[in-house]
């Protein structure tokens, strides 16, 4: 479903429109965005990003121009989220505050990453497929692992081998 709310620019490409979940959000032109993907409220997506199926990407996200989302990345936006208060009333958005999250122009996010709030992704800055990203991520950096860590840089496309565990 794509409510009434949304800002979508008619370039924009939107893979099986009754199987995305978009409200209150606003699309750049010429992203594209798969299937089973849902784009809360406030979240702000720039021009020419490719987000990937089964992505989850919450109000208080912000992806700039040229942003890659893998399939089935998670973006959370609440540090200790909870469904009910200390009085076991069901919590409403008065109870708790979103934490922002920047992911910079260029930068590209790998399949089933999960990225805490509150971090800001650098420009450029490459985040590994099944990483968690807990803090901010160096423009023109390759991080993996969990909690992700710096293994790289895009520029030379080095990739520490030693610490990913010897993977290959």
């Amino acid at each position: 479903m794509i409510a009434s709310n949304v800002k979508l620019d008619d370039s924009s490409i939107i893979h099986h429109r009754d199987l995305v979940n978009l409200y209150g959000c606003t699309i750049g032109a010429g992203t594209r965005i798969g299937t089973f993907v849902e784009i809360q409220k406030n979240v702000l997506v720039g021009k020419d990003c490719k987000i990937s199926s089964h992505s989850f990407i919450c109000e208080g996200v912000t992806l700039e121009d040229g942003v890659f989302i893998g399939h089935g990345v998670m973006f959370t936006n609440d540090t200790y989220p909870r469904a009910v208060n200390a009085d076991g009333r069901l919590q409403t958005e008065a109870d708790w505050i979103v934490l922002p999250t920047l992911v910079k122009r260029h930068a590209s996010i790998g399949s089933n990453a999960t990225i805490l709030p509150g971090v800001t992704i650098g420009e450029a800055a490459q985040v590994g497929a099944g990483a968690v990203v807990t803090k901010d991520v160096p423009a023109g950096a390759i991080v993996a692992g969990v909690p992700a860590r710096i293994i790289g840089r895009v520029h030379d496309r080095s990739v520490n081998m030693q610490a990913l565990g010897g993977m290959r």
